[in-house]
């Protein structure tokens, strides 16, 4: 327990904004379950920022920030942070360090790790860098491939280069998680049509062989006290045949209410394998925390082909939904994982070199600028 407030901070501009919310409204009655004290802090889709009040309901956020909440001024500056609005009565919110409970989009895709720096505000989950490339799918296939880590042929969607292997294709987003956007496309052509034409899409897609055969398989890791995995989870899907775990099985199906989706999502857990296989998954588990540099609490997402009993990492989650808390349950309890990712964000924060290493000899030698833009 910490002496001072812990920040759980949710939301944010994401598709999956909504999942963001349920996570931390989780994390947050955990927390103050065991006793913590804690600023639920809500980012707005609308850009703006609240310390909203504890012990919220996700229906509470159907319309924007829910009643009773606080605006918050973000202050990037060595003395900065998250502060009240002069109306509400000024001053900065004494944080020891901060949950992050974004999915998707800028929150987590390194986004909320700049700017929790930025505001020196110590904050779980991965750097900038480990975060972008987590949350680029082409960036992260190719650090796979480079790694020698088995994944399947991820390739750009491009006008004027064609992917190496033929379809059907799967065609996914470059840029977020979950399982929004994704299509399948037999040919070409109808690739380069869903890439231009899908909101979710025309911003940067992927291709990937499609394979329906595949078995979706999640894998949790975490690096604080020290790099200790989840046991071997299988996602169970419906009964479609299409061969994809979609956004509704993951975060919609087993129950209603505040019961559906999350960690009361149909699975199989541990996954019902040969011991080869679980002891495979881990393997390639250890490998992306190794070559990706993700901390905190992550989610490595592969693929099994039942038959052959090869297995390929498909995706990382850097933060992923309701924390994956579920898997470790068997383990450690929940309040356990978000105090160890707190206390690992404030005691092990990472600090690259900062700028002015050089001591002024590059501003020295620059003589005059003027000089510079000749012949420009």
């Amino acid at each position: 327990m910490s002496a001072r407030p812990w920040a759980v901070v949710f939301g944010g501009p994401s598709p999956e904004h909504e999942i963001s919310i349920l996570t931390g409204l989780q994390s947050e009655r955990v927390l103050t379950g065991g006793g913590d004290s804690v600023h639920p802090i809500y980012w707005a889709a609308s850009g703006e920022w609240f310390l909203v009040p504890n012990g919220t309901e996700a229906k509470d956020y159907l319309e924007g920030a829910p009643k009773g909440s606080k605006p918050l001024d973000v202050r990037l500056s060595p003395d900065g942070g998250l502060s009240a609005k002069k109306s509400f009565g000024s001053g900065t919110l004494d944080i020891e360090a901060a949950l992050l409970c974004f999915h998707g989009g800028l929150g987590e895709g390194g986004g909320g790790a700049a700017l929790f720096d930025a505001m020196s505000i110590p904050a779980t989950g991965s750097t900038l860098f480990a975060g972008a490339v987590a949350m680029d799918k082409l960036a992260f296939g190719g650090l796979m491939e480079a790694s020698g880590i088995p994944t399947l042929p991820r390739r750009a969607v491009s006008s004027v280069t064609a992917p190496e292997f033929g379809g059907p294709y799967i065609v996914k987003p470059r840029f977020g998680g979950s399982s929004i956007g994704i299509e399948i496309a037999d040919d070409l052509n109808s690739v380069r049509a869903l890439a231009s034409n899908s909101p979710h899409l025309k911003n940067g897609a992927v291709v990937e062989p499609y394979r329906p055969n595949l078995v979706d398989l999640n894998i949790g890791f975490r690096t604080f006290p020290a790099l200790e995995l989840t046991d071997l989870e299988k996602p169970l899907r419906a009964t479609s045949d299409s061969g994809l775990y979609t956004y509704a099985e993951k975060y919609l199906s087993g129950g209603s209410g505040s019961e559906a989706g999350l960690s009361s999502a149909p699975r199989e857990f541990p996954a019902n394998y040969p011991q080869k296989i679980h002891d495979r998954a881990a393997e390639l588990a250890r490998a992306v925390a190794d070559v990706t540099r993700l901390s905190g609490i992550v989610r490595v997402d592969l693929l099994l082909d039942e038959a052959t009993g090869e297995l390929f990492v498909n995706e990382v989650n850097s933060i992923p939904g309701a924390l994956s808390l579920y898997l470790w349950a068997p383990k450690h309890p929940a309040l356990t994982v978000l105090r160890d990712a707190l206390t690992e964000a404030r005691d092990r924060r990472v600090v690259f070199p900062q700028a002015g290493h050089a001591s002024g000899v590059a501003l020295r030698a620059a003589g005059g600028i003027s000089a510079k833009l000749l012949g420009l």
